[in-house]
């Protein structure tokens, strides 16, 4: 039974350790030493070529290397093996981190006080309680409940939207488009982690920046996809919005002639929000695995027909 590794180079030694301590009776192969693509049933991979994945002839579980799967074309995958996304502690410990900085940026005027420092001007701005000012998470599935947990104790009113309705102590929920607006006009401060997908591209758009209270912020660290750049630079610039932490984009990088590089009201990292830890990541899909060959349900087992 061969377990084969390709995705990032640079973990693929603390991945192969991690085996080899913990399931020795796995072989474990790191791309391109493959060995017998016959022999391999399971894959982690965060690519994977269509013509690649034929040649598996016995994978039964596909391993994402990601939290997400919007990277790949999902109908060009065969429908055999099982499809299963990065659940682990990590990517949602990073990720609260990262939202947590990010709000707490805009909530105490960091962008303000940053484009203030390179015009050296020393100006005070009034303070909000946290108590005063609402912050919503658009898709409540494990990162958004953590990133919501994280939030909890400074005392904001915290809100949260999902396609489906979720029940989350201290959280006022939302579900379905027929909700949406009325979650997007108690959010102060609106956190994208919707999955990418045809229904989900685009919207953080002009519809969902006119519902938001006049301004207010966003933070995405969903996709790119997910944001309408030129709509964005319209809200910050009109004053519908006062600010925009972003973490990813379309394309990665951007262009060096993007607006969004010198705009004083946006702030830009390079897709670090949230990142799996190699032995911690090992470990999940070991676990997730083993479920799989117990004949249990898999953690983080994908919908094709949704998306995620």
């Amino acid at each position: 039974m061969s377990v084969l590794y390709r995705s990032e180079a640079a973990q693929a030694e603390a991945w192969s350790q991690y085996f080899a301590e913990h399931a020795p009776d796995l072989t474990f192969r790191i791309w391109p030493d493959a060995g017998d693509l016959a022999e391999v049933e399971y894959l982690i991979a965060w690519q994977w070529p269509p013509a690649f994945l034929a040649s598996l002839t016995n994978l039964k579980v596909l391993f994402s290397a990601s939290a997400g799967v919007d990277h790949v074309d999902l109908s060009a995958a065969p429908a055999r093996p099982q499809l299963v996304r990065m659940i682990e502690p990590g990517l949602a410990d990073s990720m609260s981190e990262y939202v947590t900085m990010s709000v707490l940026a805009l909530h105490r005027d960091l962008l303000r006080y940053i484009a203030n420092q390179a015009e050296r001007r020393w100006a005070s701005l009034p303070i909000r309680p946290a108590g005063g000012r609402s912050v919503g998470v658009m898709g409540l599935g494990v990162l958004g409940q953590a990133v919501l947990a994280r939030l909890a104790p400074f005392g904001f009113r915290l809100r949260g939207w999902n396609r489906s309705q979720r029940a989350i102590p201290g959280v006022d929920c939302y579900a379905g488009e027929e909700a949406l607006n009325a979650f997007l006009g108690q959010c102060d401060v609106l956190i994208c982690l919707l999955p990418l997908t045809d229904d989900t591209r685009g919207v953080l758009g002009r519809r969902t920046f006119a519902a938001l209270p006049r301004g207010g912020a966003i933070i995405n660290v969903g996709r790119g996809g997910h944001l309408d750049q030129q709509a964005l630079i319209e809200a910050l610039d009109e004053g519908q919005l006062s600010g925009a932490i972003l973490d990813v984009a379309d394309p990665e990088p951007l262009p060096d002639d993007d607006r969004l590089w010198n705009h004083p009201k946006v702030l830009l990292t390079p897709h670090v929000a949230s990142m799996a830890h190699a032995q911690t990541a090992a470990r999940a899909v070991l676990e997730n695995l083993r479920r799989h060959q117990r004949g249990e349900p898999l953690h983080g087992l994908v919908d094709r027909r949704k998306g995620y």
